[in-house]
């Protein structure tokens, strides 16, 4: 059976245009554009092979084609996700970081997490001319990782179900379905035997009234772009609370504290600087300098507990902490597939000195520490 023209097409663009002499089929002017585009960035994957490059088809002939006409075809052409994979791959797969380096360039990528870890990485080499473009692709970034956890953080850590008192905002996980039907009885529909709702209830929550102090220490190594990036976000959330009073420390050999930025995540990813080594010891020292009622702070330790300094100092500072009354959170790091990354005979002796430790999303962090404030 003979396929179809489209499919032979479809086969082309997969194969690429070393694929022309054996699968011979009419490409449409659109499809000789997605072929280029792919090719512009695929074709790499022949060099050091002996395959001899030759001129690029359609309209990016090698006399005009650059980074920015390139990226401008790959938006027209494709949908979003399948940009952001491009752009993933022509970042990550084969180094070309230009497009960080290029203002006009930088405008045209597609704000996404990867992208904001590889530029949170490449932090310290980035021309001060891309810096406007940088902070519109972190404050994208931010917003919709915002977005997605902010609720959710609110309500965990607002306070528990107030079964005796209501509340006039309507928030579906406070749905109180008894009180509901005896309100709105009195709007029975005998005729259609419908019971009308005219009335919804919605339960209130309790608040702590005693504040508590959170600190958070954040790990800034290399390997801990992703954590990096929603400590931040979680940062802002948690200091937009009542009650609950943030600072934020993030460190590799040295320890910066940037509480008196935490309520901008925006400006907190600017200031980070991914890489160096770890002194996760002489960061909880430093952290400790700033609780003010030990009883009522909680020390989250992000990391991957990989200590590149004296284990003896840290797991010392475990204990004094601990033993102060400061209650100890360890988050581990997690890979971009949400697994556990991190050292775990390392981890085992910070458990031992009472440190609590577990391996989770940011939403299931702030049901852990609601957990943990309210169990105190």
């Amino acid at each position: 059976m003979t396929p179809s023209n489209e499919l032979r097409s479809r086969w082309r663009l997969v194969l690429g245009r070393f694929a022309q002499q054996r699968l011979e089929v009419p490409l449409s002017g659109r499809d000789q554009r997605l072929e280029a585009a792919l090719d512009y960035l695929y074709s790499r994957e022949y060099s050091g092979r002996g395959v001899r490059e030759r001129g690029l088809a359609g309209s990016l002939d090698p006399s005009q084609v650059n980074l920015t006409t390139w990226l401008g075809e790959v938006r027209e052409l494709f949908p979003k996700e399948t940009v952001e994979v491009i752009e993933k791959h022509a970042l990550q797969r084969y180094g070309l970081t230009e497009l960080l380096t290029d203002r006009e360039t930088l405008e045209k990528l597609e704000p996404s997490e990867d992208l904001l870890k590889l530029l949170l990485t490449l932090r310290g080499h980035l021309p001060s001319g891309v810096l406007d473009s940088v902070r519109r692709i972190i404050r994208q970034v931010v917003e919709e990782i915002r977005r997605r956890l902010e609720m959710e953080v609110r309500q965990a850590l607002a306070g528990r179900l107030n079964r005796f008192r209501h509340a006039p905002r309507a928030v579906a996980q406070n749905f109180d379905w008894r009180g509901t039907v005896r309100r709105n009885l009195k709007h029975y529909d005998a005729e259609r035997r419908r019971l009308v709702l005219q009335e919804p209830r919605f339960f209130a929550r309790n608040t702590q009234m005693l504040p508590w102090q959170v600190i958070l220490c954040v790990d800034q190594s290399g390997s801990m772009a992703s954590s990096v990036i929603h400590s931040g976000v979680m940062a802002g959330i948690l200091a937009g609370l009542p009650l609950i009073r943030v600072k934020l420390v993030v460190f590799d050999t040295s320890v910066v504290d940037l509480s008196d930025r935490v309520g901008d995540p925006v400006e907190v990813l600017l200031s980070v600087q991914l890489g160096g080594g770890t002194d996760i010891g002489k960061a909880l020292t430093y952290c400790e300098t700033l609780i003010e009622n030990p009883h009522r702070t909680v020390v989250t330790l992000v990391s991957d507990f990989c200590e590149g300094a004296s284990p003896a100092v840290l797991l010392q500072t475990c204990r004094r902490l601990r033993e102060s009354g400061v209650t100890l959170l360890g988050l581990a790091s997690l890979d971009e597939q949400a697994n556990p990354v991190f050292d775990r005979q390392m981890a085992d002796q910070l458990a031992d000195t009472g440190m609590q430790i577990a391996a989770l999303t940011p939403k299931h962090f702030a049901h852990w520490l609601a957990q943990v404030i309210r169990s105190r």
